[in-house]
């Protein structure tokens, strides 16, 4: 039944239109990302046109002589369809292609079709699946009206409204199996985060733009062998590895999806489980393109996306990535790090400061202890090598002396066993 409902793959030739509110806004670079997307999807950009208004048009996007612009550049570019840089209302999408006679797509569909096309995993396409659906069925809510307008009695009216009827309860069924699946998947999250509390493991989620270099900088530091690609969204599925450090302390690193401007909130829900992994990991790893013009906006948008999934108080290692690529220096800053780095994943310049930063972080969050632990509790000591930091260890006559920072939690056990 799920193959039903895949949208299918974008090979037309497109023009790209948007909306500008004011000058100086982020249009063109929404824009220029947009054709990024559509590209991405398998769309050839022909054209490409922004109209200037104080606010989008509810009934048809823009104004009635951007469409006759549009359905003019149409026919000279012999286009097959258009891509609006925003989600479109049904009535809009509905008015568009009745105006336009031809395919009228907006960004939500083609960021969803990019999605469908690179999850791998089970849970990767219950989500986007998940979000698909509730897309579709948005889109469906409002037909009945014109439907019924068509006249034409039986042929027409009578069996449409019927097979739009049975499509919404085919496809809210399926919603309500996917919601079903996706809370296991919640539930079995949730078991393996409790496990890592238990475990005293403290998790760090990489965060970041669309193609900052995450994938690149979990693979360069853990050996993960996931996809790395110079794409949008080139890995969708969360891969959580472990780093274990020089001192012998061990973190995880959690890879998450990448965020975008405008992502829609059918995949913010859907992929709430994922995402949500940073609200519950003990730190943020956030990695920036350094050499995109545009990083300033891309991490405005990355704190704005954390703050809606509810992200807050956890501690920030800022990565300037791709140093690489850059022609000469310049002196980066992000105010809401508690720490920054310039780095390349892609040769390694800077890992070993970031593990440095990672030893000083974690030991914030231990305690300093010292003494001797009598022969017959000598077993504490592993206890200590595996969720703590030994610093100094030596064998004397009347037991194991040590020096370590552990994790409060196990502060109070340990030294009450101390001579």
């Amino acid at each position: 039944m799920a193959e039903s409902f895949k949208v299918e793959k974008i090979e037309e030739k497109v023009i790209l239109v948007g909306v500008s509110f004011r000058e100086g806004d982020d249009t063109e670079d929404s824009m220029t990302e947009l054709a990024e997307l559509a590209e991405t999807a398998g769309a050839e950009v022909v054209g490409m046109t922004v109209q200037g208004r104080a606010n989008i048009h509810p009934g048809t996007y823009v104004g009635s002589g951007k469409l006759q612009e549009i359905r003019q550049m149409i026919s000279d570019l012999q286009a097959d369809g258009i891509i609006c840089d925003d989600e479109l209302s049904p009535a809009q999408l509905r008015n568009m292609e009745k105006e336009l006679d031809c395919k009228v797509m907006d960004r939500t569909l083609v960021i969803l079709d990019i999605f469908a096309a690179r999850a791998s995993t089970s849970e990767g396409k219950i989500q986007v699946e998940l979000a698909q659906l509730r897309y579709r069925l948005s889109r469906l809510t409002g037909l009945g009206t014109s439907l019924s307008r068509l006249g034409g009695g039986i042929g027409t009216r009578g069996p449409g409204e019927k097979k739009l009827e049975m499509d919404r309860r085919l496809i809210k069924t399926r919603i309500s199996q996917l919601k079903r699946e996706l809370e296991e998947v919640r539930q079995h999250r949730e078991v393996n985060r409790g496990q890592r509390s238990r475990n005293h493991t403290k998790v760090a989620a990489i965060v970041g733009y669309t193609n900052a270099g995450k994938s690149t900088l979990l693979n360069r530091l853990t050996g993960a062998g996931v996809l790395e690609e110079d794409k949008l969204f080139a890995t969708l599925d969360p891969t959580t590895r472990k780093l274990k450090l020089d001192s012998g302390q061990e973190i995880l690193l959690t890879d998450t999806v990448g965020f975008i401007r405008k992502l829609p909130h059918h995949l913010i829900e859907a992929f709430r489980s994922t995402l949500e992994e940073a609200k519950y990991a003990d730190l943020i790893i956030h990695v920036v393109d350094a050499s995109n013009p545009q990083r300033e906006k891309q991490m405005q948008i990355v704190y704005e996306t954390l703050q809606n999934l509810g992200v807050s108080g956890k501690k920030v290692i800022t990565l300037f990535n791709k140093q690489d690529k850059l022609q000469e220096q310049e002196n980066m800053k992000d105010f809401k790090a508690d720490y920054t780095l310039k780095i390349s994943a892609a040769t390694g310049t800077g890992l070993e400061q970031l593990k440095e930063i990672l030893e000083e972080v974690l030991r914030e969050d231990k305690q300093f202890l010292e003494g001797t632990f009598p022969y017959d509790v000598g077993g504490q000591i592993s206890a200590i090598r595996k969720y703590g930091e030994l610093v100094e260890e030596e064998y004397r006559e009347d037991g194991i002396y040590v020096r370590a920072f552990v994790p409060v939690e196990m502060y109070q056990n340990l030294s009450g066993k101390l001579q």
